[in-house]
């Protein structure tokens, strides 16, 4: 099946349709990892981007339904150098493009993924459309212009619950507001013990009260983080009452919430290896990223926020503390699967602690 990608600076390239017929558009990304291709597609973060994959096989071990990140894909669509269409594994549900086609998203193969990689990590991330079934290049540049940039999107609507949730348990009790928040992130916390209501993002002061939460968590989502009015207000209305923890994008939303700013990065990180510095321990953790926008580390002077960990790479903004008032963040993922799991029990054993719960 005939598909074209076309990028806002006039770029196309030709390549084989897989998944759904039609028309996508925006954001391209790339990300690095190996494998965890299910949990990328699924990952609400991705919300509002055409995900594009460095590595140049993909769907080799097919898709197994019980490692995904919400109950659908959420990537506008994907990219990939080839897409396997026979699969080898064990807990393989469907192929890649079965599963592309069960949620109607459209995908492109047999392209030049190095050449789009490089293009992106000169000139960052561009908006984009892919159309499948047609290769009409211009139609495809003429989309991928003709549409706002992901800095003027509501994107948290489109991932959040509509109706708040219980996942019970016998320890302290913590509001999730949910930005799009990973499922793995809940399974972390229901693990150790926490008694987890998981609320909509627009949740009021007194939804939340209602509740009598030991601790307030903020995790991940799309986006970018000024246009989460309501968790930042949450956060603002709790901080000094409650502990505040955050993921991601919680981790701006309790940045800018406290006093702080945030910035788009030129093409994000978004991969299974970067690496992170804690500053008083001198120890890197390796960990999984994906975020286009980070913390502006000079905007947090004066704010009590304290930056415990930096990127060692870039050495941009990745955990921050408020020792006095419970609050800690980090902006990458330590409840990533498949992996790294390096600081999954840094994080979340701090957080249940911090909270009031016992997860030993």
């Amino acid at each position: 099946m005939k598909a074209v990608l076309g990028l806002e600076d006039g770029t196309t390239l030709k390549g084989k349709g897989i998944g759904a017929e039609g028309a996508t558009q925006g954001e391209l990304v790339f990300a690095t990892p190996f494998i965890g291709y299910e949990e990328a597609l699924t990952d609400p973060s991705y919300k509002g981007q055409i995900l594009m994959f460095t590595y140049p096989l993909i769907g080799n071990y097919g898709i197994s339904h019980e490692v995904m990140q919400s109950d659908n894909i959420k990537a506008e669509g994907l990219v990939v150098r080839s897409a396997c269409s026979n699969p080898s594994h064990k807990k393989s549900d469907e192929s890649l493009e079965e599963f592309l086609l069960e949620h109607d998203v459209s995908g492109i193969e047999g392209i030049d993924t190095r050449m789009l990689t490089i293009k992106i990590r000169e000139h960052g991330t561009m908006k984009s459309a892919l159309l499948v079934g047609d290769k009409n290049e211009k139609r495809a540049v003429e989309l991928a212009k003709n549409q706002p940039d992901i800095t003027e999107r509501d994107l948290i609507p489109k991932v959040s619950c509509e109706k708040g949730y219980r996942i019970k348990g016998e320890g302290p009790r913590i509001v999730v507001i949910d930005t799009g928040v990973k499922r793995n992130i809940l399974k972390s916390l229901e693990e150790r013990g926490a008694d987890l209501l998981v609320l909509p993002h627009d949740s009021t002061t007194s939804e939340i009260k209602k509740h009598d939460p030991d601790a307030l968590f903020v995790g991940n989502g799309p986006g970018d983080p000024s246009r989460a009015v309501g968790p930042i207000r949450a956060v603002k209305n709790f901080f000094g009452e409650i502990p505040i923890f955050g993921i991601c994008l919680g981790h701006q939303i309790i940045s800018r919430a406290l006093g702080g700013n945030t910035y788009k990065l030129k093409f994000g990180h978004r991969g299974a290896n970067q690496p992170v510095r804690d500053i008083e321990s001198g120890k890197i953790y390796i960990t999984s990223q994906n975020h286009g926008f980070a913390t502006d580390p000079d905007s947090l002077d004066g704010t009590d926020l304290k930056i415990t960990q930096t990127n060692a790479n870039d050495n941009t903004v990745e955990a921050i503390k408020h020792e006095s008032q419970g609050v800690f963040a980090v902006q990458y993922h330590p409840e990533a699967f498949p992996g790294p799991r390096d600081s999954i029990r840094m994080f979340f054993d701090q957080v249940v602690e911090k909270a009031g719960g016992n997860f030993a």
